[in-house]
């Protein structure tokens, strides 16, 4: 084949099982893709020797007929999972050189079925971003580009390296995390397919911890297949992991093409917020229709608690991230700064391996949790968390689905909202109720907009119900016919 590197995943899968190239062929061509491709930054460290070593295993285990469901396919890993033997940093300075004596339960579950490990994606620092401006190894760049300048593009955060390389083909897949959008909003800014599953649905055992009542493991991918496929290998119960969910993992690639036919899909008013771009409400629009020629039936509802899930978000959060980085002292792994006293020693270590956007997000989930302050702002902020999801509960009372957009805007440049907090963290206004709530969603490729830059649509489902999220985002798809691809510049 000419290009090996263009294939989705699930025709990958076909090639490689039909004998039509071998995983070495196309282990080797992704290697010299992601070569071609470092000025996108997606990477973080490259495993060329191990990747080809595990492509010609997953040869020797197709060729005895014992292959695994994902053997021989080439995959990216956000740095957020650690990987035994392989450099884990989470896009921080202060994990240093850090070497994992263990292997995520996700990641042991797509090599148990055969994938192939090309190296780990960047992300922003502790998966805390939505621009992949905060990691310690640099911004990625968006493979996209603007019609009218070319500036540098951000590809979303925290998953911008996962985005970024699915988008410019330098892998068939990637693992991504979601805390509050940072699947699915990179997804939407590089035309790409990403699932945030139900919450406890993938373990969360040796994903470095940002938010742990909010993280959530999915895939990124080319097509709504592709994703399906990824999410199989990496569901499943995990006694390590207490939030992981007793649950048998569905056969998630046959509901991709089910019939929608009869289902009711909510579309919620208060998603229609000031400001939002004419083409995004277009593109919703159009949403709506393809799915009403699929034979749903679109209904108006109302989930009335959304305006407080982004201040609610912005307290849990940081509440959270201040808890679980107070492992990091420099005592036991990673960077440490010597100083006259231990405190010194805490002082140090914290000021210079961690960047400004995670001691931002320190400093005030340790105000939150302060004596005084904890009522009045982490106990309010779970109350209106419980309101947040009792909404999501009424409204699948009488619908089947939402469908909302994923994101307020096209991807922008790089360094565009960085002096802005408050105008970076907008960027997950229509994604964080979803990690709120804890039920699954999607970003399915709808356009592009006036620039040519993607956009995407979001369907939001009941707890465990990916299956009909895929079914329904397969004929968005369809209907959409989303085949643009960025021009190479690199």
């Amino acid at each position: 084949m000419s290009d090996l590197t263009a294939l989705t995943l699930a025709r990958a899968l076909d090639g490689l099982k039909a004998r039509e190239f071998s995983s070495v062929e196309i282990t080797t061509a992704h290697i010299a893709a992601i070569e071609a491709a470092r000025p996108l930054n997606a990477f973080v460290l490259e495993t060329p020797d191990k990747a080809l070593a595990m492509a010609a295993a997953s040869d020797e285990r197709i060729a005895s007929g014992s292959a695994g469901v994902l053997d021989g396919a080439p995959l990216g890993i956000k740095d957020l999972f650690c990987t035994k033997g392989v450099r884990s940093t989470a896009g921080s300075r202060i994990l240093g050189e850090f070497m994992p004596a263990y292997e995520s339960t996700v990641t042991a579950n797509l090599w148990r079925d055969g994938a192939v490990m090309l190296g780990k994606l960047n992300m922003d620092e502790f998966a805390m971003g939505s621009s992949n401006e905060t990691s310690a190894f640099g911004p990625v760049i968006n493979p996209w580009r603007s019609r009218i300048a070319n500036q540098a593009l951000t590809p979303g955060g925290s998953s911008g390296g996962s985005a970024s390389a699915v988008a410019a083909d330098l892998v068939l897949g990637a693992t991504a995390t979601d805390t509050g959008g940072s699947i699915r909003q990179p997804a939407a800014f590089t035309g790409t397919v990403g699932i945030k599953p139900t919450y406890g649905r993938c373990s969360r055992w040796g994903v470095v911890a940002f938010a742990s009542s909010l993280d959530q493991a999915g895939p990124l991918a080319k097509t709504v297949r592709d994703c399906a496929i990824l999410l199989r290998s990496m569901s499943g119960h995990d006694a390590k992991d207490s939030t992981s969910l007793p649950e048998a993992v569905p056969d998630f690639p046959a509901f991709v093409g089910a019939s929608v036919r009869g289902l009711r899909i909510g579309v919620p008013r208060e998603y229609r917020v000031d400001g939002m771009p004419a083409e995004i409400e277009a593109l919703w629009s159009r949403g709506m229709d393809w799915l009403r020629d699929a034979g749903c039936e679109i209904v108006d509802v109302s989930l009335p608690h959304t305006r407080y899930a982004l201040p609610a978000y912005y307290i849990i959060a940081p509440a959270e991230a201040s808890s679980n980085l107070a492992r990091y002292d420099g005592m036991r792994y990673g960077l440490r700064v010597d100083g006259p006293t231990l405190n010194d020693v805490y002082e140090l270590t914290r000021a210079q391996g961690f960047g400004e956007e995670v001691k931002r997000r320190v400093l005030i989930g340790a105000y939150v949790l302060s004596a005084g302050y904890y009522d009045a702002y982490y106990l309010k902020a779970l109350k209106v968390r419980r309101r947040i999801a009792d909404d999501f509960t009424q409204a699948f009372e009488k619908i089947d689905a939402l469908l909302t957009p994923t994101v307020p805007s096209a991807a922008f440049g790089l360094g565009e909202r960085s002096a802005d907090p408050v105008s970076m963290y907008l960027n997950d206004i229509f994604t964080v109720t979803v990690n709120l709530a804890g039920l699954p969603a999607i970003n399915v490729p709808g356009g592009l907009d006036e620039n040519g830059l993607p956009l995407g649509l979001q369907l939001i489902g009941r707890a465990l119900d990916e299956g009909t999220i895929f079914s329904l985002a397969e004929v968005l798809e369809q209907a959409a016919a989303f085949t643009a691809k960025p021009g190479r510049w690199w």
